[in-house]
Formats: structure tokens, C-alpha cells, sequence
């Protein structure tokens, strides 16, 4: 049970001016709902934590001024596409406490008691306009210095690096440090993700809304709303190195050169195990979907303040007897192609393909277990998100680092995250939601032969 003791709307410290800021098509379709993680931290001195909330609200303050489109509202526009109102009407943030010990949360795997921790807006009930981008709440567990820190933040406004950015920043004012990131000034100009004008458009490889959406469903099916329906589980699984080692050269045992990484080999074997789990027939259509971050993809990279969406949704399509009779590296070598095709000639026909649908309300996904809404990513395709490579660790606002951070919710059939470990041993973390019929075999098959 969590107590609300408090809550503080935070604005920016000082005024600014009040302007619309045009988003890219990568931020437009990314969920209306805001992505939630969770810190726990433990001050070695409770001494710190007498002015926790007073440290928060005063260095949020601050860092709304450099990040002030966090402290905005988004309003519709048409063909279900949102503009940023940078007004200044703040961000939300509650202080709690709770009755739950540390123990109580096991290995962290996103359930009830961690959701209970992040704070949450209901975009059905309120309207857009009205609701913050970013929700903050400072929750002080039943044991002893223990306390915790939930952040929802909008992912229409930021990805995973802008929104770290921003996290590095705050914590170094809260800390009272003076040597801020001042070499590069966030960058706001959504407009050099549009497409060129000036560009032969012939020169494009030619992407159409099929290439993406809609997405195969199980033979026999007509719709995916029975799938929708069925319950599922979040679990968290561990892979230690020496595990991860030994996936990357299974998956590398006739590769001659440029061997796969760690992220191919495993997001191959998830792919294969999850076939297998379902029990999909061999002529069944499967498509993983990767997050793939193109900063660095473009022939002109993106200047490093940029702040929103780099993002893109990479759909990776074969048959389940294929991935089922063939090696590891058969479907890595597939992982492998789908990522060395998101050149920059690919991220600008995306960004063309994207801009001539005419409604995106569809094809948005939702953090929101069991949501009805938007794009189904579930049975029998998955998504897969990596963390590895990502700022993750290091939010220290004077109470020291945190001793765990993850991620708040696996929102739906299908999603798996790869996370780094917290100590940099080469572990790894494998959050992953499945229906509750596919869970157990799934995991027997994901340990079975590593």
C-alpha cells in the first residue's frame, strides 16, 4: 500500500518564451502513455534524505530550463498527430510512502508493487492538453533508509538517450555541481528529420505502410483480439557472461569474420525460443521488431544535443520452420542484415513512408498492459528493446547510486528488454512479458541448452 503524502507541480526557474515545437514522424509514433522506470536507492545517512524533496523540486526547477519541452503539453493536430506546446505548465511531482520492504520486490521484475511506485496518468480519462510529460515520485519504503524513485516520461518527447540526458543533467544540480553540459545546447529542430525537398526522391529505396504494418497473426486467425485477450506474465531473466558467451559462439560457429555481437546471438535465440513456446506452426509468419537508435546511421549525423525520437522500429520477418531447423547464426545472420539496411538513404524513405499515412492512431503501441488500443505486437511476433550501450547507471542526486534501476512495466505480449547489468560484469537482464500457457516452456527452452 502507498501513501500520498504530497504533490508539487514544478515549473521551469525562471520564464521563457512560449513556442510550438513541430515533431518528427519517429516521435509521432511512439504511445500517448508515458514510459515508466524505477530507481531504489539507499543513503548510507539518513541524514541526506531530510531535504530529499526539497533538493528535488529546486533542481527540477533548474534543469526545466534547459529541458524546458519536458515542462510543455502536447495538443492534437489531425490524422491523429500531436504538436509540443512549450508553455511551461510543469511537471508533476509526489511525495509518497509505502509499506513494502526492499525484499518485497524479489528480482525487480516489473509487477503490481514496482507499478505502485511510478506514477501514472490517464490519457482516456484526461485530456492531452492537460497532462504533464513527466511525472516524478519519491517514494520512502518501510526500510529503514531505503527509498525509491519512479520517472514517467513521455517517449513522444524523448527516447531512452534524450531522456538520460536529461536525468545526468538534473542529477548534477541536485548535487550542487556547477560543470554542466553546457558544450552542447539541446537541439529542438524536429525539421531536419523531415524529408528533403530538395532530394531526389528516386534516389530512395522505395518503403511502403506494408513493409511495417499490418502484422502477421496466428493461421487461422482474422483478427488478433483474441490474442489481445489472453492473460499474460512478466518475468525477469538473467544470462551471466559466461552464459552470453557461450550463446555468441554458438552463434558464431560457422562465421568466418565479423563475428554477431551479443545482441544478435541472444535476440536470434529469444526469437527461436519464443517460436518453439508458442508451438507456431512451421509455415507461420513471425516478425521481431528492433529498436534501433540511427544517430549515427546518417551521412550527416545528428548534432549530439539533439533531444527527441532517434528511433526506429526495424521489422525483421522469416518463417518459424526456418528459424526452427537452422542454426543459431542462420537467424543472427537475419538480425545482422536488417541492421547494416538502416543506412541513411533507409532512415529518410521511413521517414517519407511515415509521413503519407494519413492516420497513425494505429500503428502506436502502448505502455499499458492489456490496452486494447494501437498496434499488436504480441503472438506471434515480438519486440525487442536493448539497453545495452545506454547511460543507465549513475543517477546520483546527493544520496549516492542507485543499487537497482530497470524498467517499470513490460507493457504487452511479446516485449522483451536486454539490459547490462548494474555492476559491469557482462551479465545481462532479460525482462520479458508472454502469455501465462507460453511462459514456462518458454523458459525452459531459453536455459536449455546454455
Amino acid at each position: 500500500m502507498v501513501i500520498f503524502k504530497a504533490s508539487h507541480i514544478v515549473k521551469p526557474a525562471k520564464a521563457l518564451p512560449e513556442n510550438i515545437v513541430s515533431l518528427s514522424e519517429f516521435d509521432q509514433f511512439m504511445p500517448l502513455t508515458l514510459t515508466p522506470t524505477i530507481y531504489f536507492y539507499r543513503p548510507t545517512n539518513q541524514e541526506l534524505l531530510k531535504d530529499a524533496i526539497h533538493i528535488l523540486k529546486d533542481s527540477l526547477s533548474k534543469a526545466l530550463v534547459k529541458f524546458y519541452p519536458l515542462a510543455g503539453r502536447l495538443h492534437w493536430t489531425t490524422g491523429g498527430r500531436v504538436e509540443l506546446h512549450c508553455n511551461s505548465k510543469g511537471v508533476l511531482l509526489i511525495e509518497a510512502e509505502s509499506e513494502l520492504k526492499i525484499d518485497d520486490f524479489g528480482d525487480f521484475c516489473p509487477s503490481p508493487e514496482i507499478v505502485s511506485l511510478i506514477p501514472s496518468a490517464d490519457y482516456t480519462i484526461t485530456p492531452i492538453e492537460e497532462l504533464p510529460l513527466l511525472l516524478v515520485q519519491l517514494t520512502k519504503l518501510n526500510c529503514g533508509n531505503i527509498i525509491s524513485l519512479g520517472l514517467a516520461i513521455s517517449h513522444i518527447v524523448a527516447d531512452g538517450q534524450s531522456a538520460l540526458r536529461f536525468l545526468s543533467e538534473w542529477t548534477k544540480i541536485a548535487r550542487g555541481s556547477t560543470e554542466l553540459d553546457d558544450d552542447d545546447d539541446l537541439f529542438l529542430d524536429r525539421t531536419i528529420l523531415q524529408p528533403n525537398e530538395h532530394q531526389d526522391d528516386l534516389a530512395l529505396p522505395t518503403l511502403n505502410y506494408s513493409d511495417f504494418y499490418p502484422l502477421p497473426l496466428v493461421i487461422g486467425q482474422t483478427n488478433n483480439l483474441e490474442e489481445r485477450k489472453k492473460a499474460t506474465t512478466a518475468k525477469m531473466l538473467q544470462l551471466s557472461k559466461d552464459q552470453v558467451e557461450k550463446l555468441k559462439k554458438k552463434a558464431n560457429q560457422h562465421q568466418d569474420q565479423h563475428e554477431f555481437s551479443r545482441f544478435e546471438a541472444i535476440s536470434a535465440h529469444i526469437w527461436k525460443c519464443m517460436s518453439t513456446a508458442r508451438r507456431l506452426k512451421p509455415e507461420q509468419e513471425t516478425v521481431l521488431y528492433m529498436h534501433l537508435n540511427f544517430r549515427n546511421r546518417l551521412k550527416t549525423p545528428l548534432p549530439k544535443g539533439y533531444f527527441g525520437n532517434t528511433v526506429l522500429v526495424v521489422p525483421i520477418t522469416a518463417m518459424v520452420g526456418d528459424l526452427l531447423t537452422n542454426p543459431l547464426g542462420y537467424t543472427s545472420s537475419k538480425i545482422r542484415a536488417a541492421i547494416e539496411n538502416v543506412t541513411d538513404e533507409y532512415v529518410r524513405s521511413s521517414i517519407a513512408c511515415m509521413k503519407k499515412i494519413p492516420d497513425v492512431s494505429s500503428s502506436r503501441y502502448f505502455h499499458t498492459v492489456g490496452c486494447t488500443q494501437g498496434s499488436f505486437y504480441g503472438n506471434p511476433n515480438l519486440t525487442i528493446t536493448s539497453w545495452i550501450g545506454l547511460p543507465l547507471y549513475g543517477a546520483n542526486f546527493g544520496w549516492g547510486d542507485e543499487i537497482y534501476m530497470g524498467p517499470g512495466s513490460v507493457a504487452y505480449d511479446g516485449k522483451v528488454f536486454i539490459i547490462p547489468s548494474h555492476n559491469g560484469d557482462g551479465s545481462l537482464a532479460v525482462p520479458i512479458r508472454l502469455q501465462v500457457e507460453h511462459m514456462d516452456a518458454f523458459e525452459k527452452y531459453f536455459y536449455g541448452e546454455i
